[in-house]
């Protein structure tokens, strides 16, 4: 169920000579693209054997690239080893803003030739592999939202309004490179504008898991670049304004057996499989949110009454719960997570969401009453990594996989309290 299907656009392009650099590129924890540039001619034999080698310390440093010792890869007396990317060549896509080169996305593997545990691609496919021993496989698609900010970080002369045609146009042509150029790359399926000056929602078109997850992590490299090449930075941070609008992203899943869709409504009400599906994230949203949001200011987007929930609730086609249950058509009932920021590692947060899911599956679960009150997400980093606790995920996602997050998260937020800033210089130094 995690297999792509077979392309041979790349080795097209390889024999014909239109290809002249293909990028091999892999994840690091919180979604950035690594990877190497290599001349096509030398591509055939980089790619070969073992795959192109790069030091897996990468794959436990944090937000700053500073390698964190405890992470199961971080440690000094291990001598930081080579890892290797292997490429997918079903994933190979042109670069639409460099002619003649080409991405290809890779699967991480450790010198034993086994998937490294560290790998976000990986631990996605662990979890879609679980699923399938259940006899499901999983469609999904991400809603990814971002600012368009001046290069200085300031926020573009712009009105509010979401949906506006005529803020669309305000941001041409960048908007227009997102629905023409673009689309070659990733299945745009919409572009709108958000609540924010320069804020801007693209919609991806539904695929299988990995696939979706592959396009999302994609999506946000391409946005990045597409604004650089128009003189604009292209931020996904969670909160990046104070003031306005947060960034999410929006996860959309439904699973399916032998074709045939698993949430197909029950007497025109969610069935069984969906209702199991909805209470496992609701019960394990807590643990999950680390994966969501794996930042200090992604918790300052959860806002009370407001489109971030900070509740574990679910409900129908309500966008104040963190869970929508969407029962409509057989084929497009599906299920909404909406806790994730566009900081988020579109990996992980999938494979969280997807472990949650196999969860409610496996034990059985049904939706909690509707009298019940929520529990409250973590209102921070700090109190997210208390991910360790919920034990059911971890064996779902590993215990590695939940343990270096768990380190990631401890770094950013011991950095973040031992740092003195402006706020707390201009509100104290002078009033003791």
């Amino acid at each position: 169920m995690t297999e792509q299907q077979p392309d041979d656009s790349l080795a097209a392009a390889l024999a014909d000579g239109s290809l002249r650099e293909v990028e091999v590129a892999w994840s690091d924890p919180y979604g950035r693209v690594q990877g190497k540039r290599i001349p096509a001619a030398r591509y055939p034999e980089a790619a070969a054997g073992r795959g192109v080698g790069f030091c897996d310390g990468s794959l436990a440093w944090n937000a700053l690239g500073e390698v964190q010792t405890a992470a199961g890869l971080g440690a000094p007396e291990r001598g930081y080893p080579d890892a290797y990317a292997v490429p997918d060549p079903a994933t190979y896509r042109p670069l639409p803003w460099r002619p003649g080169a080409g991405q290809v996305l890779s699967d991480v593997y450790g010198h034993d030739g086994a998937p490294s545990p560290a790998s976000p691609r990986a631990v996605l496919r662990r979890v879609l592999d679980h699923l399938a021993g259940l006899g499901y496989g999983v469609r999904a698609a991400l809603e990814l939202e971002f600012y368009l900010l001046r290069p200085d970080g300031g926020p573009l002369p712009q009105g509010l309004h979401a949906y506006s045609l005529e803020l669309a146009n305000e941001l041409d042509p960048l908007l227009g490179r997102f629905t023409d150029e673009l689309t070659a790359f990733v299945p745009v399926e919409s572009v709108l504008t958000e609540y924010g000056p320069g804020q801007v929602e693209l919609n991806l078109s539904h695929q299988d898991a990995l696939t979706a997850a592959d396009d999302a992590f994609r999506l946000r490299y391409a946005v990045r670049e597409l604004a650089r090449r128009e003189g604009l930075l292209a931020t996904f941070m969670a909160k990046p304004l104070n003031g306005r609008s947060g960034s999410s992203a929006h996860i959309h899943l439904s699973l399916w057996q032998n074709g045939e869709p698993a949430f197909a409504p029950e007497a025109g009400a969610a069935s069984r499989t969906m209702r199991a599906a909805v209470a496992g994230l609701v019960r394990h949203l807590p643990g999950l949110t680390l994966f969501g949001a794996p930042t200090v200011n992604s918790y300052k987007r959860f806002e009370p009454g407001g489109y971030a929930p900070h509740r574990a609730d679910w409900g129908g086609d309500d966008r104040t719960v963190a869970v929508r249950s969407l029962v409509d058509t057989p084929h497009s009932s599906r299920i909404e997570l909406r806790t994730p920021g566009a900081d988020a590692n579109p990996y992980l947060a999938l494979a969280a969401a997807l472990a949650a899911v196999a969860a409610g599956l496996e034990d059985g679960l049904d939706l909690p009453p509707a009298d019940r009150a929520p529990a409250p997400l973590p209102a921070t980093l700090a109190a997210a990594a208390a991910a360790r606790a919920d034990r059911r995920l971890a064996a779902l996602l590993g215990e590695d996989v939940v343990h270096d997050h768990a380190v990631l998260a401890d770094s950013e937020w011991h950095a973040y309290t031992t740092q003195v800033t402006t706020w707390e210089t201009d509100r104290y130094l002078r009033n003791p």
